[in-house]
């Protein structure tokens, strides 16, 4: 009996692996069932295996079990169902199952359930709305069990029958409630995320985790400070501003750097508070003791130039004016190009929290005085670092600020002045140079449009005016007959991880849906729980949200 606590589910990608598929490939469909003429070399390369996905099951460096995923029309089963749409309920994307093998000597419920489940957990990830299958007729029950419906004629030769059969979205859902052997029996909170829609921590590329997990060197080590220096440098162009510092720590403490550096200009500043996040520069620069007023706009409208040009002239001796881009509890984009116009014109130092919208949508740092991100959000690292960018007339701390929070003795120090992880670093680098940021751009752009389209049918309203929506933040402000924590933990539940937990989501009945790192685009599923919820509204919280 295998140990089933050794298994490794996963997706094929080395040679021995394929090797091994391409034996029990011939083992089933050769051997076993006779599809395919014998071979002297005992193996089958399947026709269509440039195209495969292939999820396999391991013990160490054996093979035990597999199935193939392909996507790419004509499917195996057009060949041998003529209008093979004719016999499906409408879809969108279609992806078909084939080579289901298990070992004969390791055929149990485990391996073949762990097979299934990440297949199925591919085909949701992959936004497919129907799955279909060519099920042997030795195992059509068992298919039926898993949720497969059976359709049309049998096919294949008399020897080797089978059953096309398809599963459907809806089925799918319901079925990865109820299923035995679709159910997680680990519990695992991370085998259930299939979708990270949080603002953080966001889902991360396999390149960076790789990096992060590699040895560490020092950060006096010659070939890292070059390294660091030339990311430096080649971000801060990105960008378009003149400096960045990397520190060991989080966002608060980037813009805790920042409110120290006001701290050192003569004159007056605006803050501008327009969500959770403004309120938190309130906060920081209470704390820094600096001499500010604020200006307030309702969370889900941004500030109109009018409204602020009267605060410039109420306001003597400004010098500076502290705003957040995107303020991600609302989901609005500050207009940056407006603020930086302003700026300009009455001769004020414009300070910048771009800790959601860097790596998320296009950001300009020119002019800026001082800016700040993180290593996670929208850049798509681990969290961990917080960095600080500037222009180069930023005034010095001579020494009057502590040592940590001093830019320019960063500056002085080639930007590596104390100890840093450069495990973290490197993932950080990592991030920013694997991904072609205006494509992502784009593509998350498209994705919000879809998702507030879908929004607006099922009558749930987005926080955000039109005219100020971020293009990566979504703020469903759900109606009194919805509960932001019960939607947002049946979700999470259903592997879908979106923002509701924080005390202003919770207090206002908020949920978010953010698009940041390694997300992916939002499948059927998404749409089917908000209807669900939507449909129950009003109902006792403890009724299950699952179709009868």
């Amino acid at each position: 009996m295998t140990d089933t606590s050794s298994l490794t589910f996963k997706v094929a990608s080395e040679e021995w692996e394929f090797e091994q598929i391409h034996e029990l490939n011939y083992q089933t469909f050769v051997e076993e069932i006779p599809q395919h003429e014998e071979n002297a070399r005992g193996r089958l390369v399947d026709k269509f295996h440039q195209e495969n996905t292939y999820v396999i099951c391991l013990n160490g460096e054996d093979l035990l079990g597999m199935i193939a995923l392909r996507d790419k029309r004509p499917l195996s089963l057009d060949a041998k169902l003529e209008d093979l749409d004719s016999y499906l309920p409408p879809f969108k994307s279609i992806l078909e199952y084939r080579l289901l093998a298990v070992r004969k000597e390791n055929r149990n419920t485990a391996i073949f359930a762990g097979i299934m489940k990440k297949a199925f957990y591919m085909a949701l990830q992959g936004g497919y709305d129907i799955a279909v299958i060519s099920g042997t007729t030795r195992q059509e029950r068992l298919y039926r069990h898993l949720g497969f419906q059976p359709f049309g004629p049998l096919v294949g030769p008399g020897d080797a029958l089978y059953q096309p059969m398809y599963i459907d979205l809806a089925s799918a859902l319901r079925l990865k409630q109820k299923s035995q052997v679709l159910h997680s029996s680990r519990g695992a909170e991370g085998e259930q995320v299939l979708f990270n829609y949080l603002p953080g921590p966001v889902a991360v590329a396999n390149a960076v985790l790789e990096v992060n997990s590699g040895r560490p060197i020092s950060h006096r080590n010659t070939s890292f400070v070059e390294r660091v220096t030339a990311f430096r440098k080649m971000l801060s162009n990105k960008l378009n501003t003149d400096q960045v510092q990397i520190m060991a720590g989080s966002g608060t403490l980037a813009n805790d750097v920042v409110a120290a550096h006001l701290a050192l200009l003569s004159g007056k500043g605006l803050v501008l508070v327009n969500g959770e996040f403004g309120e938190r520069l309130r906060d920081h620069a209470l704390r820094a003791e600096l001499d500010f007023i604020a200006v307030e706009a309702e969370w889900g409208q941004t500030f109109s130039r009018e409204a602020l040009e009267a605060a410039l002239r109420d306001t003597p001796r400004l010098a500076w004016v502290w705003a957040v881009h995107c303020e991600t509890s609302t989901g609005v984009l500050n207009n940056l190009e407006m603020l930086r116009r302003l700026c300009r014109e009455h001769r004020l130092r414009l300070c910048l929290d771009a800790i959601s919208s860097i790596g998320s949508c296009p950001v300009d740092l020119h002019e800026v005085y001082l800016a700040t991100a993180t290593s996670g959000k929208g850049i798509g690292s681990l969290p961990g670092l917080a960095l600080v960018f500037s222009r180069d007339d930023l005034v010095s701390g001579e020494q009057r600020l502590s040592r940590y929070f001093d830019l320019s003795y960063y500056e002085s120090k080639q930007g590596i002045p104390f100890t840093i992880s450069s495990n973290a670093v490197e993932a950080l680098i990592t991030a920013v140079e694997k991904g072609n940021w205006l494509t992502h751009f784009e593509k998350v752009r498209q994705w919000s449009e879809e998702l507030r389209d879908e929004l607006e049918v099922l009558g749930l309203p987005v926080l955000a005016d039109k005219q100020c929506r971020a293009p990566h933040v979504t703020t469903i402000a759900l109606p009194p007959s919805l509960s932001s924590q019960t939607l947002g933990d049946h979700l999470a539940a259903e592997g879908i991880l979106v923002s509701y937990r924080s005390e202003y989501l919770l207090a206002r009945n908020y949920i978010q849906v953010c698009f940041m790192g390694e997300c992916q685009r939002p499948t059927g599923m998404m749409s089917y729980f908000l209807r669900k919820a939507v449909e129950n509204a009003g109902a006792d919280p403890s009724v299950s949200m699952e179709e009868d």
